[in-house]
């Protein structure tokens, strides 16, 4: 990146220059005399000797400046330091003090990053210590032990001169049984920003203030009317509670001037836990207990925003790198983005009740390439925040220009500064650690603000996530910033529509300049595949359900973590977050299913097959289509044809049969596949396959049978024709009026048991040629039972 750091635009006049740098070299001359052990210089001392420098990078001494106040002095303040000298050496340090040293003026951006990084370094230059009055003593330092020093001096006497960044040493002196002069036994540098006077030209400096979390809720919900949410744990309720980084940063962020970005995903999450909700404990889940804490930190969120500006990101807050490099070629990947984007403007409307920006994409770090640029504006955003170290000056500029850089196709990248935006990032838990990072970011503001007289619009976008001590330390710096004669805060609506700079840069590198430690943390291509098998399944279930978006919005913002920056260096918890979602799905899908059938036996020519539907699922599904396959049609027909198709709805809680009339050709066994189709004509569910076994009648079989009923009809004719031939005779006897008759020679005496007695002999006598047989038992009309056990074959309808 060219030198966009030196501070053009500062007028000091020759003669304090010349001054300062006289200084400089009459201060560096003793010092470097101590590296050979020449008796020790500095400020004045009762033997007159000035303190020589010990040999070592940082001095068995460690200085640590906790507080500097205030960071940015102007006339008249009194600039006060505390903080502790620590002996780390093995031997006491005697006669020793604390002093304060002013540098020069630090010209360049560069060279603040160059201080910075060796802020503790014995063998660089040293400036001389002030007046010696404004120091602290120590008889003894004690290995091991920790001396707390407070000192204030008024910034007059710090002779700081014209406006600029200025060189601040605290240092420790003192002598060693060892080394028996004094000496400089430990430094921390650190700066000063000077402008007593307001400035000519303002810079317009915006600075977000980002509200945005890991993913907390999972795809399940109750199956009530409510649809009571899940989180997978309780980390949520403690980044919100008091002490939380999330009530930190709400409690820091809304008594400064900054633009918020939020992720409507983390308010719906905190939405959700101000009613009945539950967190996943294991296998189980349990009732959450934090309403209050919801309720609390959304009011007062609700507050803060009010009358500032919110941007919004798209839901889940999509890593839009790992999508660009990884997931374009997936089918439906972009459509993803698009419907994270598309509920954005109605979940923080509803939750926040202001509107918010919509028009700005964020991808990790600011690092952009053509690609990235593409997809992140794909979703309908123009404007993507990207950074000073991606998007890099290379018309040789020696100031940092505007943020705002038209990049073609209508897209502006509004270009944060790099320095400005990673100054808070790290181990900032030490009180040290945090001012030297204030005083860090304040030097490189008014650095750049001194660079030339031209009005610009500064940009700075921090860490996704800080933690509270980062925070803590970024509130400290803004309070200052915005309190400060060189700069005005600004919106950053407004820092995109400033007029760009026409020297800056408009050029978006290839994909590969894009930074390897953020390649290798991307969403594997595997992820972008899964989210899309997952879509399907959800695509396909949802056509069946009587209110689909009970299913829909849950999972389609479950869909919509997956891609989520959050996961960037956490691929075991992201697989496993898809995994969940995924089975959760399938076991909703497997809740509509056909019941297992075992083999049925069809004995005749026709029969009906009943399959069942379940549906276990709190609402109806339907409507479906129910096919129900032959694979053998010569065997076995369903409804005169290969197979049969039948609408079904089934009631939620409920199971429902479907009829399928059937007809063989043959005996044997015929395998039949029940599969259900959605009404496009997809499969849905797995299919039910049984055999259906045919024992078809014969035509021999039906000849026995009718020969059997017609013997039984014949023998039944005679036996009607005998009894009444039989009855007429006894009507002919008994109705005579007493006169002799004629009678057969069969009713005489010598027959005296008449008719009965005739009837008896004759069906005694033998029979005679020409006389019909008489019927036998009827052949039985089933075959032989066999003998072996009885099947569990189900018996259908005839």
């Amino acid at each position: 990146m060219a030198e966009a750091a030196d501070f053009q635009g500062t007028s000091p006049s020759p003669a304090s220059r010349w001054i300062r740098r006289t200084a400089a070299l009459l201060a560096g001359a003793p010092l470097l005399a101590g590296l050979v052990q020449l008796p020790a210089a500095g400020t004045a001392h009762a033997d007159g000797k000035p303190p020589a420098r010990a040999d070592g990078d940082s001095g068995p001494v460690a200085v640590a400046v906790d507080s500097l106040t205030p960071s940015a002095p102007t006339d008249g303040d009194t600039v006060t330091v505390s903080g502790t000298v620590t002996n780390n050496g093995k031997q006491a340090v005697t006669d020793a003090h604390v002093g304060l040293r002013v540098g020069p003026e630090v010209d360049t951006r560069s060279s603040v990053d160059s201080i910075a990084k060796d802020s503790d370094d014995l063998q660089g230059s040293i400036a001389p210590e002030i007046e010696n009055k404004y120091t602290e003593k120590f008889s003894k330092l004690v290995p091991g032990v920790a001396e707390h020093f407070n000192i204030s001096v008024p910034a007059d006497d710090l002779n700081l001169g014209e406006d600029g960044v200025y060189e601040f040493a605290v240092s420790l002196s003192g002598q060693t049984s060892a080394q028996p002069w004094e000496q400089i036994l430990g430094i921390q540098r650190t700066f000063l920003p000077w402008q007593p006077g307001g400035a000519d030209t303002k810079t317009k400096t915006t600075a977000l203030w980002p509200l945005i979390s890991t993913t907390h809720m999972a795809a399940e919900t109750g199956p009530n009317e409510e649809q009571t949410p899940v989180l997978l744990n309780d980390d949520l309720a403690k980044e919100i509670s008091p002490g939380g980084r999330l009530n930190q940063m709400l409690a820091l962020g809304k008594d400064l001037d900054v633009t918020w970005v939020v992720d409507p995903d983390l308010l719906a999450s905190v939405d959700a836990m101000t009613g009945s909700y539950r967190v996943r404990d294991g296998e189980n889940t349990v009732a959450g207990t934090h309403q209050d804490v919801a309720k609390q930190w959304l009011a007062d969120l609700q507050d803060a925003v009010a009358d500032k500006e919110v941007v919004a990101l798209p839901f889940a807050d999509p890593d839009l790198a790992s999508l660009a490099h990884n997931g374009t070629d997936v089918t439906g990947s972009l459509s993803q983005l698009k419907s994270a984007t598309d509920v954005v403007e109605g979940t923080v409307g509803t939750i926040l009740h202001v509107k918010p920006s919509t028009e700005f994409a964020w991808p990790v770090d600011g690092a952009v390439d053509r690609s990235i640029v593409k997809v992140a504006t794909s979703a309908g955003a123009d404007k993507v925040i990207a950074r000073s170290d991606s998007l890099q000056e290379s018309n040789g500029l020696s100031y940092t220009p505007s943020a705002a850089r038209p990049v073609g196709g209508g897209t502006t990248a509004v270009v944060a500064d790099a320095r400005l935006s990673t100054a808070f990032e790290g181990d900032l838990t030490k009180a040290s650690s945090s001012t030297l990072a204030v005083q860090r970011f304040l030097a490189q503001s008014l650095g750049l603000s001194l660079q030339t007289g031209k009005q610009r619009s500064v940009v700075i976008a921090p860490q996704r996530m800080p933690s509270g001590s980062q925070a803590r330390a970024m509130a400290e710096a803004l309070r200052a910033l915005q309190g400060s004669t060189w700069s005005d805060s600004q919106k950053l609506g407004a820092a995109a529509a400033a007029k760009p700079d026409p020297d800056a840069t408009t050029k978006v590198p290839g994909s590969s300049s894009y930074p390897s430690e953020l390649r290798k943390n991307e969403l594997p291509r595997s992820a972008f595949e899964e989210i899309a098998r997952t879509q399907g399944t959800l695509d396909n279930f949802q056509v069946v359900l009587s209110n689909p978006s009970r299913v829909v919005t849950p999972f389609g913002r479950a869909l919509n973590r997956e891609m989520s920056v959050s996961w960037r260096g956490r691929a075991t918890e992201a697989e496993s977050f898809r995994d969940g979602v995924k089975r959760y799905l399938d076991g909703l899908t497997g809740r509509v299913r056909l019941i297992d059938k075992s083999e049925t036996k069809l004995s005749g020519r026709s029969a009906t097959i009943p399959v069942t539907v379940q549906n276990n699922l709190v609402q109806d599904v339907g409507p479906l289509v129910l096919r129900l396959t032959s694979t053998n049609p010569t065997r076995l027909e369903i409804d005169g044809d290969r197979y049969q198709e039948q609408p079904i709805q089934v009631s939620g809680g409920h199971s429902q049969s479907v009829k399928f009339t059937t007809s063989a050709n043959a005996n044997g066994r015929a395998t039949v596949i029940a599969q259900l189709y959605t009404m496009d004509g997809r499969k849905y569910g797995e299919p039910v396959t049984f055999d259906v076994k045919v024992t078809e009648i014969t035509a021999t079989v039906m000849l026995v049978i009718g020969g059997g009923v017609l013997l039984l009809v014949l023998a039944g004719f005679r036996m009607y024709t005998q009894r009444k031939r039989a009855a007429a005779r006894d009507a002919e006897k008994n109705g005579s009026d007493g006169s002799e008759t004629s009678q057969d020679p069969e009713d005489g005496p010598e027959n005296p048991d008449g008719a009965e007695g005739r009837l008896k002999k004759e069906s005694e006598a033998p029979a005679r040629a020409g006389d019909p047989e008489q019927p036998s038992d009827p052949t039985p009309n089933t075959a032989t039972e066999s003998t072996d056990p009885s099947g569990t074959g189900e018996r259908v309808d005839r």
